[in-house]
């Protein structure tokens, strides 16, 4: 291999590694529970059926 070719090309980082990099860091956010998002999903699909309904 030529010596311009080893300057270009770069190591690639191992797939796990970025991954658990990826998943360690803490992102800033709001925080809600799975449990309080899909009732609010469940209630604006209710909403929304007796709107078209009594509208």
């Amino acid at each position: 291999m030529s010596k311009k070719k080893k300057e270009k090309s770069s190591p690639m980082p191992a797939a796990s590694a970025g991954l658990l990099r990826f998943f360690e860091e803490e992102t800033e956010g709001v925080k809600v529970k799975p449990e309080i998002l899909i009732s609010l999903a469940v209630a604006l699909v209710i909403v929304c059926v007796l709107a078209n309904i009594f509208f």
